[in-house]
């Protein structure tokens, strides 16, 4: 078919994951965030509990606007848990604040994966912007494969980066379940439902890993069939 490219299927392919994965962690969130945890703690004391128990006294604990917006940012020590998160007392926000404790552990214990995520972040940035315009330069150029690979290697980068998030946010999520396995804060019923919120989270984190990937193949294989018809 004139002006079809086939390999746009793997564009749409990896929307589609992504699409599933977010609308998979939102309804797992939502049904446990309906369930209150029967200890009555909120996410904010329980990830403040989690620190102080780890002996983590130099993080501030903060309420930030949106909804499942919460973050750990290790530059400024600064857990930062969403309006949804902060005051709620379900089993669905106390397993999101521990998991971004779980960051805040990594951090203070020097988790390798976490530095090299943060060391992967300025060259990822640089990386993303840069990519799509060497491409679109060596393709106006005649092809210039010079330009062509170097855009397809910077976008490289962005899965590069996705890859080693993986092990980071996996193993957030371990220490999370763990903790409350072993603390006071949840009973033995209530921690298998964190763990369903927590691997539907992750499954995001796969899916744009994936979407990544095949987007990264869509730009070889488009260079490839460019190069041999030329």
């Amino acid at each position: 078919m004139p002006f079809f490219d086939p390999t746009f299927i793997l564009v749409i392919l990896g929307l589609a994951l992504s699409g599933m994965a977010s609308a998979y962690v939102n309804s797992t969130y939502r049904k446990y965030d309906e369930v209150r945890s029967q200890r009555g703690v909120t996410a904010t004391e329980a990830a403040r509990y989690i620190l102080d128990d780890a002996g983590i006294h130099d993080v501030q604990i903060r309420q930030i606007s949106g909804d499942l917006t919460d973050n750990y940012d290790a530059k400024n020590k600064l857990l930062s848990l969403s309006e949804s998160t902060a005051d709620s007392t379900s089993v669905a926000a106390i397993g999101v604040a521990a998991h971004e404790v779980g960051h805040a552990i990594q951090d203070h214990t020097n988790y390798l994966p976490l530095r090299l995520r943060a060391g992967l972040v300025p060259l990822t940035n640089i990386g993303t912007t840069i990519s799509f315009p060497l491409i679109i330069l060596g393709v106006i150029m005649s092809w210039n494969q010079t330009l062509i690979h170097i855009g397809i290697a910077a976008f490289a980068i962005a899965l590069i980066f996705q890859l080693v998030t993986l092990p980071v946010e996996f193993n957030a999520s371990m220490r999370a379940v763990s903790i409350l396995a072993n603390g006071d804060l949840l009973n033995s019923e209530e921690v298998p439902l964190v763990k369903k919120v927590l691997t539907a989270a992750a499954l995001t984190y796969v899916a744009a890993a994936l979407a990544t990937f095949l987007q990264l193949l869509r730009l070889v294989l488009l260079f490839g069939n460019n190069r041999d018809n030329n």
